[in-house]
């Protein structure tokens, strides 16, 4: 398939994971992609992935918690490019910890990734966005939709990015931009393979965001990305949308 022939995607968190593989799917389908990650090693993996495509990938460091960077990198992209289609907020972080144990630098860090710099990626793409009836699409996750024990600034920031995504959808409702979220479960990448375990937890409050199936692989979760930024959701807007094995059913 070739959905994205003659479309640009700014994508954050492009140098591992769901940012990887978002990159080289919608590149495979004809995109040319505007890489950004704060690992310039994991981008230019990424980068070399990207070779041979039917579209491009160009790299670009950006610190999502950087906001004058930020508006240098988009203003980059659109130079270098021509505009921005789709827009990705995939960088992120998590963290497990006893709340007595979160620290005001743990906070602030985990607020700046995985809150602060979509939002400041949406304002500084929409204009862009805007003038193509573009996409933008925020990696939200099951934790932003129900309560996980040690994990509160993560539960608390992604909650954040699942109601950026509704307010950013509301107020853009009559443009032709589409505004949605994507919420995984686990995903099977290197932020769960790195994920370290608080000393001392019960793990029986940790069976409602564990769940009972595998883990979603990255590469699914870049198909349904790829799917809402095609025009065969024109008509989604305002959405978010599980991709977690059914631990939000009940």
């Amino acid at each position: 398939m070739s959905r994205f022939t003659n479309r640009i995607a700014f994508l954050t968190g492009a140098a591992s994971g769901v940012g990887r593989a978002t990159t080289i799917r919608l590149a495979s389908e004809g995109a040319a992609v505007f890489a950004v990650d704060v690992n310039t090693n994991g981008l230019a993996e990424t980068a070399e992935l990207g070779d041979n495509l039917e579209g491009s990938v160009t790299t670009r460091r950006l610190d999502v918690t950087d906001v004058t960077d930020i508006a240098a990198a988009v203003t980059e992209c659109v130079d270098a490019l021509g505009g921005i289609d789709i827009v990705g907020n995939i960088a992120g972080i998590a963290r497990h910890h006893h709340i007595a144990e979160v620290s005001e630098a743990d906070w602030d860090l985990m607020n700046s990734i995985n809150l602060r710099g979509p939002f400041f990626v949406a304002q500084a793409t929409m204009p862009h966005l805007l003038e193509r009836n573009g996409a933008l699409i925020n990696i939200a996750s099951n934790a932003g939709l129900m309560g996980q024990a040690y994990t509160v600034p993560y539960c608390a920031t992604k909650g954040g990015v699942v109601n950026l995504t509704r307010a950013l959808a509301m107020e853009f409702v009559k443009t032709g931009v589409r505004i949605n979220a994507i919420a995984p479960g686990g995903i099977d990448t290197p932020l769960v393979h790195n994920f370290q375990l608080a000393d001392d937890i019960d793990f029986s409050l940790m069976q409602n965001h564990i769940g009972y199936r595998d883990p979603s692989s990255a590469k699914q979760i870049a198909a349904f990305f790829a799917f809402l930024a095609s025009d065969e959701a024109a008509n989604i807007h305002g959405s978010i949308l599980s991709a977690d094995g059914g631990l939000t059913t009940a």
